[in-house]
């Protein structure tokens, strides 16, 4: 993973279900719950009347290491939960994107959230290579 991206992205074999179940499985693996679901694709038809790839945003939280980070610096809530995108990209081909929490330690210049954004890192980076792997 391009640790310098704001991004991971990383394509998955299976149809949008099986993956979306996977990243959820995977997630939980790590010690995330999902706090949020947004379905893009129903929202910007429902309110724009828009056609939309399949996009699924998650909010997944890692409860620990949440409170370690507001403990750190509460104003790292306006970046929790983390977000994990799963999203067609051309009608067949899924792919999964997450936040590279490792961005956040430099944008917030604090070592205490760089440390616990390294942790999170580390598991979300499992996550993906996970899904990649199976």
């Amino acid at each position: 993973m391009d640790k310098n991206r704001y991004a991971w992205i990383r394509p998955v074999a299976g149809t949008f279900e099986e993956v979306a179940t996977r990243v959820r499985q995977e997630l939980q693996q790590q010690g995330f719950g999902i706090l949020t679901e947004i379905d893009l694709a129903t929202t910007f038809k429902n309110k724009l009347n828009v056609s939309w790839p399949r996009t699924l945003i998650l909010g997944a939280c890692n409860p620990p290491l949440a409170h370690k980070a507001m403990t750190a610096d509460a104003d790292v809530s306006v970046f929790l939960p983390c977000n994990v995108v799963i999203r067609e990209t051309d009608g067949k081909t899924i792919e999964v994107a997450a936040i590279n929490p490792e961005v956040l330690g430099a944008i917030m210049q604090n070592d205490r959230i760089g440390s616990v954004a390294g942790d999170v890192a580390a598991r979300i980076g499992k996550v993906l290579d996970a899904l990649t792997t199976a």
